[in-house]
């Protein structure tokens, strides 16, 4: 016995604005009850032990700890840089001069 109508499936469609043939609605039927069997043996399951998961894994804090550390020598960050002047990567402005 089918849980959702043909009827069901075309008001739904009509709400959201869809245009489906006959063809279409006899298949999004059959589909929607198969989700809907399916999320009933979901509930068949006993979870009365089961904790509450937020995620699949076992996560708890995934930064590393904040350590200063010394950085890479002046030179070197330059040498990839398409233009530097004094120190410092040139970049080219991205406001006008009134602003």
């Amino acid at each position: 016995m089918s849980r959702i109508s043909n009827e069901q499936v075309k008001h739904v469609a009509n709400l959201a604005r869809l245009a489906i043939t006959e063809e279409e609605t006899k298949k999004f039927t059959k589909q929607l009850d198969a989700i809907i069997t399916f999320a009933e043996q979901l509930n068949e399951l006993d979870t009365e032990n089961v904790e509450p998961t937020y995620h699949v894994l076992d996560m708890k804090n995934v930064l590393r700890e904040d350590i200063p550390q010394q950085g890479l020598p002046r030179e070197e960050v330059l040498k990839n840089a398409p233009e530097h002047q004094d120190g410092q990567i040139k970049v080219p402005s991205i406001m006008g001069k009134e602003d």
